[in-house]
């Protein structure tokens, strides 16, 4: 809780005028009933039109001054709420964006989804109301007893019986409601999985024709949601009408016995107005508190979901004093890398080692599950090094004694499966180098052979791109992912099979224009097909995590059978020879 409070510190300030609405909105409430009962019991009883217009004037005033007050604390209670939570949103989502890999998928997509979006609007909305309500009601609460307690003490003994009764009711309540509000965001999460992966996966789902599949389990989640929010809201159910009934059966208690005393002589008629009145506030005070117990359940419940994001340990964490690039930074060099994903029987890299120095192209290559995605997931620190496991060294130095700014600031990354965001064309290249020129963005399209159909687009470099780039072809997004990596100028170029829905006449010359314009760079290649890494400078082959050779092309088909095997799946004799 302390870490989820500590985000309504900046707002103290504005909590403490909150508070001072709070406490006039409840003397000019609680004052109110005590001028009427003046009103009735002197100005009326005595006939006196003089005091009934000064006590009616001073009732005026007092409830423009409440009026006041009410939007005093609504305008700076809402304040604080959505100030809360933008804040609070915003600390998750850097947290989230700060987290390995592994750390991201242990919570989840659809359930940070969830987290970040419902979870925060449930805290935000008890902030919210408890400034209104949770403030209000014990201000009240107590004011209306003293209040009432002051008309007529004994008459006050109605209260020692309904006050128990009620605050029993929402306590039970409350007590069976919060493990049934922490299942139901569960069973949200559960429901956003099943829609995220029909919503990314609809085009395989309808080339396989199984719409009437993900409709069931669709049906089944939302079916699953449903009941459990139905077992939630039908224990709330009973709150409202159970209060209400206590509430009606005190104000005929107080009015039945307090007719009695008024026909004694005991207790004016003013009186008992006035104490119907602050009885009404206490029932009501009781009622707020009993809604404020309705939303904590299930906003404990999104206090220990957000506070679990924001309390997630991270593995992946910057040195004390982090070093710079010793040598040129584009150097590369592996040393004897091993590494496992967590939780994973078998390692995914055995003793790796190799080295790449600027200007060189070296592909990495081999089978399906040989390790190639691995090697460039832990080269950017997507993924640490356990101590004695080897080391990966830029410039030198070891990517653990590095920021990891400043080591991801040297690598431009062109991803397997191509990333577009929503926005332009050139919002999308630049997003690599946000001060890049025209000349710059344009020259980059060209290198990434892009040039042409983004200029023969109507708008240019101003084209919309949807959302994950759907309006582009995969060979068109492949070429501006690339574009985007050209115009970061890095100093490592990481390419992970980034030209395979490419044609060879357009990989040939996107190639060609790479090693012209890139020629100081160091550049890792990795590739399913041969003709990619046919003119590589070195090329690594893996298999099974291990390397199984290192060479060029053809030193390589004298020495490497798996290199050779990859090489005659792919092309003839002829062209082997």
């Amino acid at each position: 809780m302390k870490e989820i409070a500590k985000y309504l510190k900046p707002y103290s300030k504005m909590l403490v005028l909150v508070v001072v609405f709070v406490f006039g909105r409840s003397l000019t409430d609680l004052y109110l009933p005590a001028l009427m009962s003046r009103i009735v019991d002197v100005g009326i009883v005595q006939n006196d039109l003089g005091y009934i217009l000064k006590v009616g004037s001073v009732m005026i005033a007092m409830t423009l001054l409440n009026g006041g007050f009410a939007i005093g604390l609504s305008y700076f209670s809402s304040k604080v709420a959505m100030g809360f939570g933008r804040n609070l949103r915003k600390a998750v989502f850097t947290k989230v964006e700060n987290l390995s890999v592994s750390e991201f998928n242990d919570l989840g997509t659809s359930s940070l989804i969830t987290r970040t979006t419902n979870d925060i609007t449930q805290l935000q909305q008890l902030v919210l109301m408890g400034q209104r309500m949770m403030l209000v009601a014990p201000m009240m609460f107590l004011g209306s007893i003293i209040m009432a307690v002051s008309q007529d003490a004994v008459l006050s003994l109605v209260i020692v019986f309904a006050v128990p009764a009620l605050a029993l009711l929402v306590y039970f309540i409350g007590k069976k409601a919060t493990p049934l509000f922490q299942y139901l965001q569960k069973k949200l999460d559960g429901l956003n999985l099943v829609l995220r992966e029909s919503l990314t996966g609809i085009r395989v789902i309808r080339a396989f024709n199984k719409e009437e599949y993900e409709k069931k389990r669709f049906n089944a989640a939302n079916l699953d949601l449903t009941e459990t929010a139905l077992k939630v809201h039908k224990t709330m159910a009973y709150l409202m009408p159970l209060m209400t009934l206590l509430l009606n059966f005190g104000t005929i208690a107080v009015i039945w016995f307090g007719a009695i005393r008024v026909d004694s002589g005991q207790m004016q008629v003013g009186q008992l107005m006035a104490f119907v009145q602050y009885i009404m506030h206490i029932m009501f005070s009781l009622m707020m508190v009993s809604m404020i117990f309705v939303m904590i359940p299930r906003a404990a419940a999104s206090v220990e979901r957000v506070s679990e994001v924001l309390n997630k340990e991270q593995k992946l964490t910057d040195p004390e004093t982090p070093k710079k690039p010793a040598s040129s930074p584009g150097s590369l060099e592996f040393r004897n890398v091993t590494f496992s994903y967590p939780g994973a029987e078998n390692t995914a890299l055995s003793n790796v080692s190799f080295t790449a120095e600027p200007g060189e192209t070296v592909a990495i290559i081999g089978g399906t599950g040989s390790g190639k995605s691995t090697l460039l997931n832990l080269i950017m620190r997507f993924y640490d090094l356990e101590e004695g496991s080897g080391a990966i060294l830029v410039g030198g130095v070891d990517i653990r004694e590095m920021n990891q700014k400043d080591l991801r600031d040297l690598i431009g990354f062109v991803s397997q499966k191509p990333v577009l965001f929503s926005g332009t064309v050139r919002d999308n290249i630049t997003y690599g180098n946000e001060s890049a020129s025209d000349e710059e963005v344009l020259k980059a399209l060209e290198i990434a052979q892009a040039k042409d159909f983004v200029l023969g687009l109507p708008e240019g470099l101003e084209a919309v791109v949807a959302q994950g780039g759907t309006n582009f072809s995969g060979g068109q997004k492949q070429r501006l992912s690339i574009a985007r990596a050209l115009v970061r100028r890095p100093a490592i170029y990481i390419f992970d099979d980034s030209f395979s829905a490419l044609d060879f006449k357009t990989d040939a010359q996107l190639r060609a224009a790479l090693r012209r314009e890139t020629q100081d760079a160091t550049k890792l290649i990795v590739a399913q097909r041969v003709s990619t890494v046919l003119d590589a400078d070195k090329i690594i082959v893996l298999d099974q995590g291990r390397v199984v050779g290192i060479g060029r092309h053809k030193e390589l088909l004298k020495t490497s059978p798996v290199y050779r095997e990859i090489v005659a799946s792919q092309l003839s004799e002829e062209e082997l020879a």
